[in-house]
């Protein structure tokens, strides 16, 4: 990362990945390009092949810090961020990237709140995702790594479960903490932590490749700030009306093998006892997926196998064809 110049704000470029969510990317890249120059270098949006106008919609779009980045197929989340990123740093030259999904954007004022902060001890920071009634979006509460630190180990261990070792509701109200893992929703990336660790894993495709990105960041010495005062909506609903089924049913081998991932990295030596209390768990999903069980533990069979050995790189086509069922809505 360049030296701090403390009399010019930072060059930050946002990175937005989008598929076939044309109104939300609307509000998104609205809300962005409404920053001043000096607070938003560029916007970069990688579109993944998305087939419901929104190519047609940006290429009509006359800004000058508006940079199109389509992809010939879709490659998941993990793939555009990856394209996104990489093609932010070697054409804008950033001092920071911010990362994140068609569906959500930073609230009036948060971008300047970043660049008030004194950042040159952080490799990236975290903002605070609230749904956009004002609710804490649970899926966007960064954590640390229970098997990294005491206090979060033995509140996990005890049936804290989730809030165990993710951030406490009052630490959204405080002046920030270290953590060891964040999503991709109003993440700001350094490029000393690019210079660190790389890009995040295109080949993961979808799920897990925020957790594994800032995950290995802060194993290889990163540090990752959450910072209250930066404030992003997410208006999402990945997960509304499914009631623990997957849907599509694809995305239960991607969450399952990223998971696994995941998992081993956080958990080191703890591994093996880890995966036999998870997979009792995963395997009672197939109560929830009536008609297509079958496919459903043959999507999660492949999973577990392919993550245990550590295998990414997989045919999208392939795991489509694993997952046909007559009963599977569209």
């Amino acid at each position: 990362m360049r030296i701090e110049d403390r009399t010019d704000r930072q060059r930050l470029v946002a990175v937005v990945v989008t598929y076939n969510r044309l109104e939300k990317l609307q509000q998104t890249v609205e809300r962005l390009l409404e920053a001043p120059e000096a607070d938003l270098t560029a916007v970069v949006v990688v579109d993944n092949a998305s087939t419901d106008g929104t190519g047609d919609w940006l290429a009509g779009l006359v800004d000058p810090r508006l940079v199109l980045h389509p992809s010939a197929r879709n490659v998941g989340g993990a793939g555009g961020f990856e394209a996104g990123m990489r093609h932010a740093v070697s054409t804008l030259d950033p001092d920071w990237l911010l990362v994140m999904d068609d569906d959500a954007r930073p609230v009036p004022g948060a971008l300047a709140a970043f660049h008030e902060m004194d950042t040159s001890d952080w490799d990236a920071v975290a903002a605070a995702v609230y749904y956009p009634g004002g609710e804490i979006c649970e899926m966007n509460r960064p954590s640390r790594n229970p098997f990294w630190h005491a206090r979060e180990f033995r509140q996990t261990l005890f049936g804290g479960g989730r809030g165990g070792f993710h951030i406490e509701p009052e630490d959204y109200r405080g002046e920030g903490r270290q953590i060891d893992v964040a999503s991709f929703v109003g993440l700001f990336v350094s490029r000393g932590a690019i210079e660190r660790v790389g890009y995040p894993d295109g080949r993961l495709f979808v799920y897990g490749e925020d957790g594994l990105y800032t995950l290995g960041l802060s194993k290889q010495g990163g540090r990752i700030l959450f910072a209250p005062q930066v404030v992003f909506e997410h208006d999402c609903s990945t997960f509304e009306g499914q009631r623990g089924r997957f849907r599509p049913l694809w995305k239960v081998y991607y969450y399952h093998r990223n998971l696994l991932l995941l998992y081993r990295m956080a958990a080191g030596w703890m591994f093996w006892p880890v995966l036999l209390a998870i997979l009792p768990k995963w395997l009672s999903k197939v109560r929830h997926h009536s008609g297509e069980r079958g496919v459903f533990l043959r999507l999660l069979t492949r999973a577990i196998g392919d993550g245990l050995r550590g295998r990414t790189g997989v045919d999208h086509g392939g795991i489509l064809i694993m997952a046909e069922t007559e009963k599977t809505p569209k």
